[in-house]
């Protein structure tokens, strides 16, 4: 079985347009010159063209039925060259409109080759044997030959390089793809363990260094102090709890934390209570009743804890004073301590970065005001968001 025309889908438009132009050239003038002769010729030729007709609409309305073929086809084609060229006294203006045909729907090279040749050899056996030989129309005949031959090869060494492109650029898009893919899934590990680590951060080593601090205050005042040393110890056992809450979220083991039902001035009031509680600093606080969303609550809710555990750690202060407030476009956070202060530009740690980077995916920003001997002020804005 001959292997069907290629059909992909830049040969198909101008495959139709040939089939137009081969109908028109090729079929269509036959039909009119003979039209005004009478018996054999007139008939003959139109019964030909009307065979050659029927089976080419049938090669197109049925090409995968095994039973059609287009060798049988273009094997029609070359008798009907012959024939016509006989009834004509000369074929070889429709053997040159019919050579794209060969090509089209052979398989091979070899295949068109051998088939252009037949026509060819049939068009000028017709021509010979009409009743008027014409030299022109044998010679246009040999023409084509040799034109059809070799336009059709560097036709088909023009296709293969356009397959051969097309395929190394497919392989070269399925690498890229791939190494896109990949990066796309580096990156995503990659901001999966930032927010992995900035979590543990916030939330179990801030916990972890408070038990830790609560725990040598116990052991150094179990003897001389066991009222407040026993309130350590249940502070510790809190703590820990809350830690154990934390690292159960961050497994996916329990329901995200952070107060989803509470608003965020009484999420900040029991953490400022609890340091207060558990480092005797002196906490004043302007908390206003705002609504925000889960997002911008727990947001909120790590920056004032991150802050108040740099006081604590850092900062030598004996006072700390926390605003949260709402601005003309956004909710502001603002902590301040009279500690020692430091120089924001020289400051090496997880903690402010996290808090920075936390806000600025929520569309907020961090500002730290700070100096040698003048203390800190952490100031925070996030988009308010109102949807509980």
């Amino acid at each position: 079985m001959t292997q069907r025309p290629r059909t992909d889908d830049r040969f198909r438009i101008l495959r139709r347009c040939y089939l137009g132009c081969w109908v028109l050239s090729g079929l269509w003038p036959p039909v009119v010159a003979v039209h005004d002769r009478i018996g054999v010729v007139k008939y003959g030729t139109w019964a030909l063209m009307a065979v050659l007709a029927v089976s080419y609409l049938i090669l197109l309305a049925f090409p995968s039925n095994p039973r059609v073929r287009s060798s049988d086809f273009l094997g029609l084609l070359v008798l009907v060259l012959g024939a016509t060229a006989i009834l004509l006294e000369g074929g070889a203006a429709f053997f040159i409109v019919s050579l794209p045909m060969f090509w089209l729907y052979t398989a091979t090279p070899r295949q068109a080759i051998g088939y252009i040749g037949a026509g060819a050899v049939a068009t000028l056996i017709g021509t010979v044997a009409g009743t008027r030989f014409s030299p022109g129309n044998a010679v246009f005949t040999l023409i084509g030959l040799v034109g059809g031959v070799l336009f059709g090869l560097w036709m088909d060494r023009v296709i293969k390089r356009g397959d051969e492109r097309a395929h190394l650029l497919g392989i070269e898009l399925e690498r890229t793809q791939s190494e896109l893919a990949a990066a796309h899934q580096r990156q995503g590990a990659a901001e999966e363990r930032e927010r992995l680590a900035r979590e543990i951060h916030d939330t179990l080593a801030q916990g972890f260094a408070s038990i830790i601090v609560l725990a040598e205050a116990a052991r150094c005042g179990m003897a001389t102090d066991p009222v407040t040393s026993a309130k350590q110890l249940l502070s510790i056992e809190r703590t820990a709890r809350e830690n154990l809450t934390e690292a159960r979220v961050l497994v996916g083991a329990a329901p995200s934390a952070g107060g989803a039902t509470e608003r965020i001035a009484q999420l900040l009031r029991r953490i400022l209570d609890r340091c207060a509680e558990d480092t005797g600093l002196t906490v004043h606080a302007e908390l206003a009743d705002i609504e925000c969303d889960q997002p911008t609550r727990i947001a909120l809710l790590r920056c004032t804890q991150e802050s108040l555990a740099n006081v604590r750690k850092h900062a030598g202060a004996s006072t700390a004073t926390v605003v949260l407030t709402r601005g003309p476009f956004d909710v502001e956070l603002e902590i301040t301590d009279d500690g020692i202060g430091f120089t924001p530009h020289e400051a090496r740690g997880f903690g402010l970065e996290g808090m920075r980077n936390r806000l600025t995916e929520l569309g907020g920003e961090l500002t730290v005001t700070s100096a040698p001997g003048e203390g800190t002020r952490i100031f925070a804005s996030l988009p308010p968001n109102d949807r509980n």
